[in-house]
């Protein structure tokens, strides 16, 4: 009796570890094929139409727990009272976008440098990646340094580095003899550029300034130099200057190139139909829905129309009109100068979003 129990107690044991078995790998190849789908389905998918969701998940991080916020986004900090703008997430019409994943993000990109470059929005979108990566791995030794031309923020448990590199033009302002030249077509700062993994470029919001807001006093195009020209006109042939230096210059198979599309404003409430309004101060909830009346800004045409004809791969983070819906999330008054600001963004807040796509982009 004893040994027929013992054979049957054996028998039931190989049974349980073979079922065991069966179902563990029934449930790698469901998730492996669940995440297949996914792929398929956001690759079929335009990621940038689609409505903001409420979310009470949200935010990813909160901001008091990130060291790496610049005291002008940092809108908690500076007295902001409501939350609700942090409990949004975008939503695709035709298919659902995976979650951030820092930790996914820091195992993918062990070893590697990523470069944003751009103006004060790329800088945004920099230090909202940090926090993003830092809620991630929260014990992860980080080491920050740099030189006068980037800063270099480093994962260092993961060799992963985020670089920030400031060009409000991508092309060059040199100093001659009458004084800083924007040189339309002149870009020599793409030799550092190129030895990057990953780079996500941006440039718009410093076009249109002027006197002694703008860095320069000339602009060069060819070889006539002008006091000044139409700054639209300006910005399409700097962008065509990035645009053959991404094709002449960058290795696709060595580096992932991405273009932050054009970030709005909020100063006019006619565009999200209140006239009379002048600023973002008074605002606490996206757009429904989602168009924006006012339409596209021409500067994005002109940066879609540019990368269009580019032979690489270059992918267009096309985030203008979403960011458009988001009257609700800049810093307004909440900052360390307390000046209205209703063209940065909050972190946490809208450009977590962005990095949200970014990270679509770069796994999909």
């Amino acid at each position: 009796m004893g040994f027929v129990t013992q054979s049957l107690c054996s028998i039931l044991v190989t049974f349980l570890v073979i079922f065991s078995c069966l179902c563990e790998a029934n449930s790698e190849q469901y998730h492996s094929n669940h995440v297949r789908l996914r792929k398929q389905e956001v690759a079929n998918c335009n990621v940038y139409e689609g409505s903001w969701v409420y979310d009470n998940s949200y935010p990813l991080y909160e901001s008091s727990a990130c060291p790496h916020i610049r005291k002008q986004f940092d809108c908690h900090k500076y007295g902001r009272p409501d939350t609700l703008f942090l409990k949004y997430r975008w939503q695709p019409k035709g298919c659902d976008i995976p979650r951030f994943d820092g930790q996914d993000f820091l195992r993918r990109f062990k070893g590697k440098n990523i470069m944003l470059v751009g103006d004060s929005l790329i800088l945004n979108q920099k230090e909202s990646l940090v926090c993003l990566l830092h809620a991630a791995a929260p014990n992860s030794k980080i080491i920050v340094g740099g030189n006068d031309l980037y800063t270099n923020t480093t994962f260092e448990d993961y060799g992963v580095s985020i670089l920030l590199f400031l060009s409000h033009y991508l092309v060059d302002i040199e100093e001659e003899a009458i004084g800083p030249v924007l040189k339309l077509d002149s870009l020599k700062n793409g030799k550092i550029w190129r030895d990057m993994d990953v780079l996500v470029f941006y440039s718009w919001l410093w076009w249109y300034r002027s006197g002694p807001k703008k860095p320069w006093d000339y602009i060069q195009n060819g070889v006539v130099i002008l006091d000044d020209m139409d700054r639209m006109v300006a910005f399409r042939k700097a962008l065509t200057t990035w645009a053959k230096w991404v094709d002449t210059d960058v290795d696709p198979v060595k580096t992932k190139v991405f273009y932050l599309g054009i970030s709005p404003s909020h100063y006019n409430g006619t565009d999200w139909n209140k006239p009379g309004v002048t600023n973002c101060a008074n605002e606490t909830t996206p757009i429904n829905g989602s168009t924006y009346s006012a339409g596209l800004p021409s500067a994005a045409y002109i940066v879609k129309d540019v990368l269009s004809t580019i032979k690489k791969p270059v992918k267009l983070l096309d985030i203008t009109t979403l960011s458009q819906l988001r009257k609700d999330a800049h810093p307004s008054s909440y900052n360390a100068y307390k000046g209205m600001d209703c063209t940065h963004w909050c972190v946490a807040g809208l450009p977590d979003t962005w990095n949200q796509l970014l990270y679509v982009g770069l796994t999909n």
